[in-house]
């Protein structure tokens, strides 16, 4: 990607962390500091970065702006409070940028992104104007109806799980959201709607692991310690 492409990156935080009985798996310890400060820390030092808009919940707005100001982080633009679901959370996030040509999406509770992974995206993303980070399933997966029955197997072959970062052109986003309806999973279903654009697949990484349980905090502090983190 050209340099001269200014790309803006919303880190979606406003999640209420229910599987965490009631804590905030955003500010939870984890190496020594909020498990979203690692975040924020990988967009602010991916060079192909100009700003960064964080969307938390209200309450904890003051904790958030408070971090990042001890932490100095420059390319912080914004920090504003999500909504009731996800997707309006980044909605709000998207009117928060300045002048960007390319949105990089990721989850403020996926703590352990990278740099590579962020720069993979936007080179992805160049083909089609859209790429999510996803990687193979590795389980068996099978589908059936409420009653619990299997009706069937499908192949794992063309199964993906997918991740954040999720990158797109912000003019595909933008409509794609000022179009949204129904509630979706991810920011992909949303572009997938538009119907003509192609939704590109690029290698996420199996550590790279969504923090919903205490059990899911206790395995990505042993990650981090693994990267010598």
């Amino acid at each position: 990607m050209k340099r001269e492409k200014r790309v803006g990156a919303i880190i979606a935080a406003a999640g209420t962390g229910e599987r965490m009985g009631g804590a905030d798996k955003v500010l939870a310890q984890l190496g020594g500091k909020p498990a979203l400060a690692h975040v924020i820390d990988a967009f602010e030092r991916c060079e192909s970065i100009d700003q960064i808009v964080v969307v938390i919940t209200e309450q904890n707005t003051a904790q958030v702006r408070q971090i990042i100001s001890e932490e100095g982080w420059s390319k912080v633009a914004d920090v504003c409070a999500g909504g009731a679901r996800r997707q309006d959370s980044v909605l709000a996030g998207l009117g928060r940028l300045k002048h960007c040509e390319w949105v990089v999406i990721h989850d403020g509770a996926r703590p352990l992104v990278t740099v590579e992974l962020i720069e993979s995206g936007l080179k992805a993303a160049a083909e089609t104007g859209s790429a999510v980070a996803a990687v193979r399933v590795t389980d068996t997966i099978k589908v059936a109806g409420v009653d619990r029955i299997v009706r069937h197997t499908p192949s794992r072959a063309n199964l993906w799980a997918v991740q954040t970062p999720q990158v797109f052109r912000f003019d595909i986003i933008s409509e794609a959201y000022h179009r949204m309806k129904d509630e979706v999973s991810d920011d992909a279903e949303l572009v997938e709607q538009l119907g003509y654009v192609k939704v590109k697949l690029y290698a996420g990484s199996y550590e790279n692991i969504k923090v919903t349980t205490p059990a899911d905090l206790v395995l990505a502090e042993a990650l981090l310690g693994k990267q010598g983190k």
